[in-house]
């Protein structure tokens, strides 16, 4: 059997082939990927694997689709998009248990809701738990570090570890994942504490505020660069009076200057060409160099 067909015979779950990524991207963009998977539990994430790696296909996870941009080829081999299947929840006293899958928008809410603090912060972050502890996600001056207990861990080798908070390294928007050890994350637990409803209701709803005021709704990537601090990279580009400077269906918002919005007719080309622009307007303005958050996915030749 081939991989295609050894996936559908083991019933891993949702199983498409050349599925457009722009369906699974929060900027809409992006080409097709060979082999689309959506596993159904964390078993057959496993089984997945087992099955891609037998047979020496490329392969990459995503989550939700928020800190990701495709190229317009599209990805060659098998995508495994972390979803519906590993979206568990258990809570224990102060103590959340979330599988990779589940929204961390939602977790927060959820959290507020119990009158469990901690991750006030993450009312804004719309990719997933797996996504936001991969990455140390964070705002309003906190992140993923500062709550999470420890994460259970894929490694492509097929071994499956948890990681403490001191073993996964974190730093700014970085873990152990991005540099030495490359993984998957299938479930997180965090530490959070017991706090006041209304005060956290208050603080999640001052942030809530704050993102419609500040923060496009139209489809984006979240924010593009990093801060090379201690500068901030949206007054950065703010003082280079790029606000709303466009190329093709991709335009820099004139809300917020680290963020990037599809139109409505935006291919990755034009945000490619968009980010170089914006690199290297401000490196020439002000010799410093960006670097992107968002993370750009270069797949078969555009």
């Amino acid at each position: 059997m081939n991989v295609l067909e050894e996936l559908h015979a083991s019933k891993v779950g949702k199983i498409k082939e050349n599925e457009p990524l722009a369906n699974h991207t929060t900027i809409k963009v992006g080409g097709p990927a060979d082999i689309f998977v959506e596993p159904d539990s964390i078993d057959h994430l496993l089984k997945t694997m087992e099955i891609v790696t037998k047979h020496k296909m490329p392969w990459r996870v995503i989550g939700r689709g928020s800190n990701l941009l495709v190229s317009d080829g599209g990805i060659e081999g098998v995508v495994i998009k972390l979803g519906k299947g590993l979206d568990h929840l258990e809570v224990n006293g102060t103590e959340v248990r979330a599988g990779a899958g589940y929204s961390f928008i939602v977790l927060a809410n959820a959290m507020a809701r119990r009158g469990l603090s901690g991750l006030e912060f993450a009312g804004g972050i719309p990719g997933s738990v797996g996504g936001a502890v991969y990455m140390n996600a964070g705002a309003h001056g906190s992140d993923v570090s500062n709550i999470l207990q420890k994460a259970r861990i894929l490694f492509p080798d097929g071994t499956v570890e948890w990681l403490s908070n001191k073993e996964m390294e974190y730093s700014y928007r970085t873990s152990v994942l991005q540099k030495k050890r490359p993984g998957i994350v299938l479930e997180a637990i965090f530490e959070l504490r017991e706090g006041d409803r209304e005060s956290i209701a208050a603080e999640m709803k001052k942030h809530k505020n704050y993102r419609r005021e500040t923060q496009p709704v139209k489809p984006c990537c979240g924010s593009v660069f990093r801060n090379p601090l201690p500068n901030h990279a949206g007054k950065l580009i703010q003082d280079a009076n790029l606000k709303g400077f466009q190329i093709g269906g991709a335009q820099i918002s004139e809300l917020h200057g680290n963020f990037i919005i599809n139109t409505g007719t935006a291919n990755a080309k034009d945000v490619i060409r968009l980010i170089d622009h914006i690199k290297q307007t401000i490196f020439e303005r002000s010799g410093i160099r960006m670097h992107t958050e968002v993370e750009i996915v270069q797949g078969r030749t555009d």
